[in-house]
C-alpha cells in the first residue's frame, strides 16, 4: 500500500506533513511506502531535523506548490509540477494508490477530478466531511465540491456517504437524512423534494428531512446536502465551536473564584475538546474520483497528517470506491436508463 502525500500543502508545510508522515510510516503496518512529494530540499531538511529516516519514506520531487489563495483551475492548468498535481499522477499512473493534502482544496478537488476522473456511475464527486455529535460522528456530504446538485446527484451523494459510514464509522446500517428546511416530505425547494423521492424509494436506510437543528442530536449517520449548503453548514459550526472556546476561556478566566473552577472541571474540558477534535477524523474524502484522495484542513497538524494517512489507508484496505460503485449502481435509474448513477 503506497500514500502520495503533498508535502508543500497547508500552512505548516513541509514540518508538519513531514512529521506526520514519518509517524505514519512508523506505525501503520499495512503501508509499504509514503511518497512525499514536494521540494526535495526543504523535504530532506525536516527529515534530517528528525533523526533516524524510517524505511519506506520516499521523495518525490515537485518544484512548485499551489498557493492557498490562487484560483484552482488556473493554478492547476499553469503549474504543471505543483506538488499536488504530481502526487495525484502518481495515483492516475499507478505507483501511489492515494493521495492526502492540505493544501489548496479546490485545487485538489480539480487535480483529482481531472485526472483520474470519476467512477463507473458517479456523476461528480463530492466531499465528505465527519463531524461530531451529541453521541456519535455523522458524515456530512457535499461539503463543497458542487455548488449546484440535482435530485440524482444527491441521491449519488447519499450513497457514497453511506459506504464511508459503513466502512470508515463502523455503522452497520447508516441512517440517511437530506438536509432540508423542515422534517415534512413536502418542505424544501423542488431539487430537494425530488431527492426525497428518489432516496424514499432507494435501499439506503433514509430517515427523511432533517433540519440543521437535527443534525448534531446523533440521530443519523449520513447528512445530504449540495456542496453550496454543506460548506455553510461546516464553516458555521467551525465558527461556533471557535466562539464557544472563546466564551469559555474569558468567562472560566475572569476571576480568582472562576479559575479555581476551571480547575475542578479541567478533566472534563479535555474530554470535551478531544470529542470536537476534528483532526481525529482523518480529513475529508473525495468521494467517487477513481482514486483514494483525502483532503484535509490547511492548518492540519502533524496528527492530523498521520490520521489522513490512516483513513486512506483503511478506504484501500475496504475497497471503499468498489462498495461506492456497487452501491451507486442500486439507486433508481434516471428516465431512460438501466441503473443508477449519473
Amino acid at each position: 500500500m503506497r500514500i502520495a502525500v503533498d508535502a508543500m500543502g497547508g500552512d505548516h508545510a513541509p514540518r508538519e506533513i513531514v512529521v506526520g508522515a514519518v509517524r505514519a510510516i512508523s506505525e501503520l503496518p499495512r503501508l509499504s511506502s509514503i511518497i512525499l512529494v514536494g521540494n526535495r530540499d526543504a523535504i530532506e531538511s525536516e527529515l534530517s531535523k528528525l533523526g533516524n529516516r524510517p524505511d519506506g519514506l520516499e521523495i518525490h520531487h515537485a518544484s512548485e506548490v499551489v498557493d492557498m489563495d490562487e484560483s484552482p483551475a488556473a493554478a492547476v492548468r499553469r503549474k504543471k509540477d505543483s506538488s499536488i498535481g504530481r502526487a495525484v499522477d502518481l495515483v492516475k499512473h499507478g505507483k501511489a494508490d492515494a493521495v492526502v493534502s492540505a493544501g489548496n482544496t479546490g485545487a485538489t478537488v480539480v487535480a483529482s477530478t481531472l485526472k483520474l476522473r470519476t467512477l463507473e456511475g458517479v456523476s461528480r464527486p463530492a466531499i465528505g466531511v465527519v463531524m461530531p455529535t451529541q453521541t456519535k460522528p455523522f458524515v456530512l456530504v457535499d461539503a463543497g465540491a458542487n455548488i449546484d446538485s440535482d435530485p440524482h446527484l444527491l441521491a449519488q451523494f447519499a450513497a457514497m456517504g453511506d459506504v464511508y459510514a459503513r466502512v470508515i464509522l463502523g455503522q452497520a446500517k447508516p441512517v440517511i437524512g437530506l438536509l432540508s428546511i423542515g422534517g415534512e416530505d413536502v418542505k424544501g425547494n423542488e431539487i430537494t423534494k425530488e431527492a426525497f423521492r428518489i432516496l424514499n424509494s432507494s435501499v439506503l436506510n433514509f430517515r427523511g428531512n432533517v433540519e440543521g437543528s437535527d443534525v448534531f442530536k446523533g440521530d443519523i449517520d449520513v447528512a445530504v446536502c449540495d456542496g453550496f449548503v454543506g460548506n455553510i453548514v461546516l464553516k458555521t459550526s467551525e465558527s461556533i465551536a471557535k466562539a464557544i472556546g472563546h466564551w469559555l476561556k474569558e468567562e472560566l478566566t475572569s476571576g480568582l473564584l472562576r479559575k479555581l473552577g476551571a480547575l475542578l472541571v479541567s478533566g472534563a474540558m479535555k474530554e470535551m475538546k478531544k470529542k470536537m477534535d476534528p483532526e481525529m477524523y482523518g480529513g475529508a474524502p473525495l468521494l467517487g474520483v477513481n482514486g483514494v484522495c483525502i483532503i484535509t484542513h490547511g492548518a492540519s497538524s502533524a496528527k492530523a497528517i498521520f490520521h489522513a494517512i490512516r483513513v486512506a489507508s483503511e478506504s484501500l484496505d475496504h475497497q471503499l470506491n468498489h462498495l461506492i460503485v456497487d452501491e451507486v449502481k442500486k439507486l433508481p435509474a434516471r428516465s431512460g436508463e438501466s441503473t443508477g448513477g449519473g
